[in-house]
């Protein structure tokens, strides 16, 4: 089959001081049929190009929102990025058909351990929760939103940790670039994480 084209929308004001997202983006594979978009080295001043992002969206199959969790949401630029390209009648409303079909969702980082984000934790909402906005805006605009690939815990983690989440980012998008994505495999899934891990398993490693 021909390889999904997958666009990841990075969105980290801090990138440099990120030892979480530097060694993800290092493990995305080399590939022409994924496009690695850094929102804030482009639009310093928030001014979004909303033709080049539309076209870009056009040409992909999967959409990746890669940011930190920041107060439970994302950086403020993701925010603008959807406010000013997800435009009526473009990618909603009964004219808006530009995303239909096409699975989008988001690859987090968060400084609190995952044990935290539960009823009966800390943060008092599974991340699935809490993203619950941006599903909703994925349906609206007719797209699959699938959940999260989550790295919980960065402020805690070490060297090797590090080097592990960046290793099994790596490998989702290996696994995404070459097989056919059915939405229905991702029924009552709360991560990423653990549909990679499904995967692994099945095909022995």
């Amino acid at each position: 089959m021909n390889q999904n084209k997958i666009l990841i929308l990075f969105a980290h004001p801090l990138f440099e001081k990120s030892k979480a997202h530097k060694e993800m983006v290092k493990n995305i594979p080399d590939s022409p049929n994924i496009t690695f978009h850094d929102l804030y080295e482009l639009y310093p001043e928030f001014n979004v190009d909303i033709e080049i992002e539309q076209a870009l969206l056009n040409e992909h199959d999967i959409i990746i929102w890669q940011h930190p969790m920041y107060w439970y949401s994302c950086p403020p630029l993701i925010k603008q990025w959807i406010d000013m390209v997800l435009e009526y009648k473009w990618a909603y409303g009964s004219e808006g058909n530009a995303l239909v079909g096409k699975h989008v969702f988001q690859v987090l980082t968060t400084g609190g351990r995952q044990e935290n984000y539960c009823t009966t934790g800390r943060d008092r909402f599974t991340i699935y929760e809490l993203l619950e906005p941006f599903n909703q805006t994925a349906k609206v605009c007719k797209m699959n939103y699938l959940p999260p690939f989550v790295v919980h815990g960065t402020f805690s983690m070490k060297k090797d940790d590090y080097i592990k989440a960046g290793v099994s980012y790596g490998n989702l998008l290996t696994y995404l670039l070459e097989h056919k994505i059915e939405y229905s495999e991702f029924e009552n899934l709360l991560y990423m994480n653990d549909w990679l891990d499904q995967k692994n398993t099945v095909n022995g490693n």
